[in-house]
């Protein structure tokens, strides 16, 4: 990672851990967080949308969304850049949560949350669903700084590349639906 990216990094998070923790939040965060182990939350939200015809597309396309993302983040960039996480860098760090991947960048937690969340926005029906998709998303993404696990960059970077594939996963998911209804009709 460039040293000024380094540095603002470091600061970020140094003031996130010394400004916004307080007892309430620190029960709440490390919950939260671990929630999105291996996109657990995100995979039953968008299973769970798959269920009712009305969310169906929803849930294809954020499940789509999710796979294309642990196969740019998780199994490709990530192992490709190989940084560490906060406390191996920041010595005395106290994070709230542990992972068993030593790797930081991107992260995968908001990966996996922004391609749901975009996806959903994308092709949910409802408009509550599409803001408590966004919402969680965007906690998801804080609880990583929180619990000092990541760098700022990292979520951002997650953040933005789940966007992409929340798309991605919208845009393929109506290409095959709309491959499907031709294929019906003739």
């Amino acid at each position: 990672m460039p040293e000024v990216i380094q540095r603002l990094d470091e600061s970020v998070l140094l003031w996130i851990v010394e400004h916004l923790r307080n007892p309430v939040l620190d029960m709440i965060f490390p919950v939260y967080t671990s929630l999105g182990n291996a996109g657990v939350l995100f995979i039953l939200a968008a299973v769970a949308l798959l269920c009712f015809r009305s969310t169906r597309r929803a849930g294809a396309s954020a499940g789509v969304g999710m796979l294309l993302g642990l196969l740019i983040t998780n199994l490709t960039i990530k192992p490709l850049v190989s940084r560490p996480r906060p406390w191996v860098v920041l010595e005395g760090l106290a994070n709230l949560a542990t992972s068993s991947d030593p790797n930081s960048f991107p992260s995968g937690h908001s990966c996996a949350a922004f391609a749901f969340a975009v996806a959903v926005a994308l092709t949910a029906p409802r408009r509550w669903m599409k803001a408590a998709a966004l919402a969680a998303a965007a906690l998801m993404a804080f609880s990583r700084l929180y619990v000092a696990v990541h760098f700022p960059s990292d979520v951002l970077a997650g953040a933005a590349i789940g966007a992409v594939c929340g798309l991605l996963g919208a845009w393929i998911t109506r290409l095959v639906r709309d491959a499907w209804q031709r294929r019906k009709v003739s």
